[in-house]
């Protein structure tokens, strides 16, 4: 494996232990309900993620098997998503979480968060080659199909509701709300996912930053103000760990642009 881009802010407020990681579990894993590990190896690999040591994080989780492969997963697409600077590998390091994501599948099928990271990924990787020709190519469904699957699974997984969300905005976005309605996109759907990942994860900064974006691409301008709003409250946010920091530095960027 290639050596990983290291988190480039201070972490030192992101570094727990198994006590203090599992007192603050719930409100760190309420985007992705993911249920506190039953395995040691598994919560040092939590560990390593949320103080944004993604590689080692990838690793223990990939060594420890069986519900580590989330934390991988997850590690190793936050990674692509917010820190590789090469195309090509990011495209890869994401195409690897969804192959993976969906073997999990096939051995743990109940495991909602098996569906989300290969939705997650496959979206991420539908973005970096153009939205137009991963729907052509069929991707689409399978975002839709895994999102609807983890939500079914996993009703309050908040991060599921954003990246539905997405997909019907940004489908609505690139081909227009005619030819959004062939691939299952409709704005009332895409606006109601945003509205209950909020409710679900009030705190969250990349709740808001999907919600701000997805409302202009939905319903133009005229939600700006709205949208620079929502950006303002994400760039606000208190981050408890590695991976929230990157969303509020995100949203910081953007304010300043």
């Amino acid at each position: 494996m290639a050596k990983w881009t290291a988190f480039p802010y201070d972490n030192a407020a992101f570094i727990y232990d198994a006590a203090s990681l599992k007192k603050h579990w719930a409100r760190l894993h309420a985007g992705d309900a993911e249920p506190w590990p039953k395995d040691a190896a598994v919560v040092q690999a939590w560990i390593l993620f949320h103080a944004g040591e993604f590689q080692k994080a990838a690793e223990a989780g990939l060594a420890a098997g069986g519900a580590g492969i989330t934390v991988a997963n997850k590690a190793q697409a936050i990674y692509a998503n917010y820190l590789e600077k090469k195309e090509k590998a990011k495209l890869e390091l994401l195409l690897e979480v969804a192959e993976r994501a969906e073997a999990q599948q096939a051995e743990d099928p109940k495991n909602a968060n098996a569906y989300y990271w290969q939705a997650y990924a496959i979206g991420r990787y539908s973005q970096g080659i153009s939205v137009a020709k991963a729907l052509a190519q069929g991707l689409g469904g399978k975002v839709k199909g895994a999102l609807e699957k983890t939500i079914a699974l996993a009703p309050k997984h908040a991060d599921a509701h954003i990246a539905l969300g997405a997909f019907h905005a940004e489908v609505i976005d690139k081909v227009g709300k005619l030819l959004g309605k062939t691939q299952g996109a409709d704005t009332a759907t895409g606006l109601a996912m945003f509205e209950q990942a909020l409710k679900l994860n009030p705190s969250s900064a990349i709740a808001k930053i999907e919600r701000a974006n997805g409302l202009v691409m939905l319903e133009g301008d005229k939600r700006m103000k709205q949208a620079e709003a929502l950006y303002t409250e994400a760039a606000a946010c208190e981050p408890m760990d590695a991976m929230e920091c990157l969303d509020v530095e995100m949203a910081r960027e953007e304010l300043e642009d």
